[in-house]
């Protein structure tokens, strides 16, 4: 039955975009760069709810503000009073960034995250009253996501049609063997690239990622307004999927934005999702209760019979899951009696058990014809996105999201039964996040000449100049310095802005001198770096260039303390040179 109901969803999507091609349109249209350009930036304010998220949250804003190419977006980012360490992080940005602001929840965490981002919705009202603001979208992400340099931009221009605008997200490429996180991979690519587009053409709503989720202000008022100004329900473990069905009965226009590949890149939200066993299956949990027990509860199969459709697919997990476990495992047992049939050359036990039974051999049969379906479906959706070597472990990597997929369905039905018989409310179970390396974010940063004409220290016709006139071994910022253009402290605001590494003045007397003289003069020498101070267990260095990758490795070497940057100028670097080595 889930066989079939699989091979119908794909069989809708095929036959859509038959039509569609046939009368030359697409279901949802994509913009172009003169589009996206004409269209004048709304007020965006990007909802970050952080719950013990101090070793990420510090890199996670400060680059996608280095990446993100839209000026007229503020971030609000969601903390409890009792998370001291995140509470500092925060603040720390606050200071550095004029759009990024602390919104403090009144009572300790952990709650749920809809109470956290109601907080933070609260907290963007005040901000509103205080600065006679008013933002046009609210775009929810978390603690570890790389959001795409131009996705406000895309959101922007859905924004003129659509109350809510999904960004796809996608899996950050791991190698094909590591096998948990491989799982996201393949599920994400199937489900953004079938599933979504079948609700949408079957007329269903459309749930959020609870990532690169933009609503529309009209949205929240709704939703505010419908829920005694709860825009989150702070009782629902699974907010994003909520929201989705709420604004859909509400009559808001919701629409997912096609995976789409421009200048060799996805615009899609990236980010690394679990990557062992127990944080997956915790993860999957929340889901599992969220989605299939906690909405049923709360809903039952009401809507008419297309939500009601979904409502069956987005539950049907609760069986699916085990059962999909159990047959591995009966797969597993007929090929061990097989193999120990031909070893000893003896008839199988199972071939002369389905030689008796006709018809279960025919089901047989068209479930392992629909396997293969929907096996070849997947590898097809992975290979689009993340190549063909990866895309041929799928079929393997889909047994091992079986299991994880049950031990989360077996935990969610034991925690979710436990807190309904103790009369306890459930509560935020928290993913342990990660962020990429900065290699990986380095491909995502604008350029230097991009940031210093869009913040203003540089005009276009200028740049164009410079870049024509610039001698092959000079590096553009210290031959605008050499021009006259900009200044030490204007380049270093910019490399500040482009690299996300904080920039400040570092005074020689305030120095430790043994500090300074840490790391070997050879290191300090061939990279331009100085220490100047260690504190909470790291080390920082001072340098008038952004750090390369290889200076990461130089440094392992003679140092095991967590190693964080301070851009300087030229001048400021030379003089803690002289006095202090």
């Amino acid at each position: 039955v889930s066989g079939l109901d699989d091979l119908f969803v794909g069989l809708a999507c095929v036959y859509d975009w038959a039509l569609r091609r046939m009368r030359g349109h697409r279901a949802v249209r994509r913009p172009d760069e003169r589009q996206l350009q004409a269209l004048p930036e709304k007020r965006v304010a990007i909802f970050v709810p952080a719950w013990h998220e101090d070793g990420v949250i510090g890199t996670m804003v400060s680059h996608n503000i280095a990446a993100i190419r839209y000026q007229n977006y503020d971030f609000f980012v969601g903390v409890y009073p009792n998370d001291r360490a995140t509470l500092r992080a925060v603040e720390e940005l606050a200071e550095r960034f004029d759009n990024v602001h602390l919104a403090t929840c009144p009572h300790d965490g952990p709650t749920s995250k809809a109470d956290c981002l109601n907080w933070t919705y609260q907290r963007m009202t005040l901000y509103e009253e205080a600065y006679a603001a008013r933002f046009d979208l609210m775009v929810t992400h978390d603690a570890e996501d790389l959001v795409h340099p131009d996705a406000l931009r895309w959101i922007n221009f859905y924004a003129e049609e659509y109350d809510f605008v999904q960004i796809p997200v996608l899996a950050l490429p791991t190698p094909p063997m590591e096998w948990t996180h491989g799982v996201y991979c393949d599920e994400f690519a199937e489900y953004q690239t079938k599933d979504v587009p079948a609700r949408k053409i079957l007329g269903a709503f459309l749930p959020s990622n609870g990532v690169g989720t933009a609503y529309s202000r009209a949205a929240l008022e709704k939703l505010a307004l419908a829920e005694s100004n709860r825009v989150f329900d702070p009782g629902c473990l699974t907010e994003d999927y909520e929201n989705g069905m709420r604004l859909h009965r509400l009559g808001c226009r919701q629409v997912f934005v096609p995976i789409t590949r421009r200048n060799g890149e996805f615009i899609a939200t990236r980010e690394f999702f679990p990557r062992t066993w127990p944080a997956a299956v915790r993860q999957r949990t929340r889901w599992v209760m969220g989605i299939a027990l906690q909405s049923w509860e709360r809903h039952g199969w009401s809507g008419g019979f297309r939500q009601v459709y979904w409502l069956w697919r987005d539950r049907k997990g609760l069986i699916g899951n085990p059962l999909s476990a159990a047959t591995n495992a009966i797969f597993a047992y007929g090929f061990a009696t097989w193999c120990a049939a031909e070893w000893l050359r003896r008839p199988w036990g199972l071939a002369q058990a389905a030689a008796t039974h006709p018809v279960g051999t025919g089901m047989l049969m068209a479930t392992l014809a629909l396997q293969a379906i929907h096996a070849s479906v997947r590898v097809g959706c992975v290979w689009r996105i993340y190549g063909a070597w990866f895309a041929v472990w799928a079929p393997l990597r889909a047994v091992v999201g079986n299991w994880i997929n049950t031990l989360a369905t077996v935990r969610a039905l034991w925690l979710y039964g436990s807190a309904r018989y103790r009369g306890e409310p459930l509560v935020w179970l928290k993913t342990d996040h990660s962020y990429p390396s900065r290699a990986a974010l380095m491909g995502r940063r604008r350029p230097l000449g991009e940031v210093l004409v869009g913040s203003g220290y540089l005009s276009s016709e200028d740049l164009e100049l410079a870049v024509g006139m610039q001698p092959a071994s000079v590096k553009l910022g210290e031959y605008l310095v050499a021009l006259g253009k900009l200044t030490e402290d204007d380049l270093c605001e910019a490399l500040s802005l482009q690299q996300g590494i904080p920039l400040g003045r570092v005074r020689p007397e305030e120095v430790n001198r043994r500090v300074a003289r840490s790391l070997p003069r050879h290191i300090v020498r061939a990279w331009s770096v100085l220490p100047f101070k260690v504190t909470e267990g790291a080390l920082f260095l001072a340098s008038a260039h952004a750090p390369a990758d290889e200076l990461y490795d130089a440094l392992r070497g003679f140092t095991r303390l967590d190693v964080r940057f301070q851009l300087v100028t030229q001048s400021n670097f030379e003089e803690l040179a002289a006095r202090l080595l």
